[in-house]
């Protein structure tokens, strides 16, 4: 009895030493868990924002806003005609424990107010408090959640991170993701951070339909060039043009964010400038899925 006592521990750090090299990054990072958090509707929601035919989808990188702002957002999320009433939304510079919006779990209290499953990460602290994270909320129940702490460090050592999750729609999985990449960094290290969370996506093989969006931080022309090329390779398409900005600072605007698909076809779509919580402003587009080959409407081939 004795010697499988002293066996135990031996084995056990055999196996953590078996997955700490498969999965190193999780295994080394210390606090991660503390920087993934998920949480679900108190009561039953509507389904009506998406169903087995199609969603709505929204990314938008909110600024951390809090206070009446905070408030303004959830209105709009909630009955908008462009932003409101989404199946899949992705947010980005999301606080959930910071002094500048008061300590506020940002996701939480969208989820809370709209209804909604949501799910929070954010990249490694850099100082007291926090850094600011990405979020993705649905009336749908959300799976099979990850947290991503993109390749690279960026100025001062600071890390960017995405999150992803499973939304069941309709009875129909889709694989979505909320990225927030890093700005003042070489364009080799971007097409890296954007390509982490294609790798994660390639491990789910059996999930035909995928929502990747957020801010890419695309400032120069070559930036969007490349997104464009990476993503188009890998099997998705965007209804927004490369010309089409999205940020704009001065007399100065940009195409930083972006919203990819796969499995869908497009209806209509739209960057909705009357919005001015932010220096961004939000995207979103109606999506339907796209049927395999040889199938009909009524499942006839």
């Amino acid at each position: 009895m004795k010697r499988r006592l002293k066996r135990r521990p031996a084995f056990a750090a055999c196996l953590l030493l078996a997955l700490a090299a498969l999965h190193p990054a999780r295994a080394q990072e210390p606090g991660g868990d503390q920087l993934l958090e998920t949480g679900r509707p108190a009561a039953a929601v509507s389904r009506h924002a998406g169903e087995a035919s199609g969603l709505k989808i929204v990314s938008y990188n909110i600024r951390w806003r809090g206070g009446d702002d905070l408030k303004r957002l959830i209105e709009l999320l909630r009955a908008d005609p462009e932003i409101g009433g989404a199946a899949i939304v992705g947010l980005q510079e999301v606080d959930r424990d910071r002094e500048r919006t008061k300590n506020v779990n940002t996701a939480r209290a969208i989820a809370d107010a709209l209804g909604m499953h949501y799910a929070w990460a954010a990249p490694p602290s850099q100082g007291d408090e926090e850094e600011t994270g990405v979020a993705l909320l649905s009336p749908h129940p959300l799976s099979d959640v990850v947290r991503i702490v993109l390749p690279h460090e960026g100025p001062g050592g600071r890390r960017r991170a995405a999150v992803g999750a499973t939304v069941m729609v309709g009875g129909t999985p889709v694989r979505a993701y909320s990225v927030h990449a890093e700005t003042r960094m070489p364009l080799a290290k971007k097409v890296e951070q954007w390509r982490a969370v294609l790798e994660d996506l390639g491990r789910r093989r059996g999930i035909a339909h995928a929502v990747v969006v957020g801010d890419f931080n695309t400032i120069k022309g070559k930036d969007v060039r490349a997104a464009r090329r990476l993503f188009t390779e890998a099997g998705f398409t965007t209804p927004f043009p490369d010309d089409r900005a999205t940020f704009k600072v001065l007399f100065f605007d940009y195409k930083l964010d972006w919203l990819w698909l796969r499995g869908f076809e497009h209806g209509q779509f739209g960057i909705d400038k009357q919005i001015g919580l932010s220096d961004h402003w939000p995207l979103w587009a109606h999506a339907s899925f796209r049927r395999p080959p040889g199938k009909t409407a009524g499942g006839r081939q």
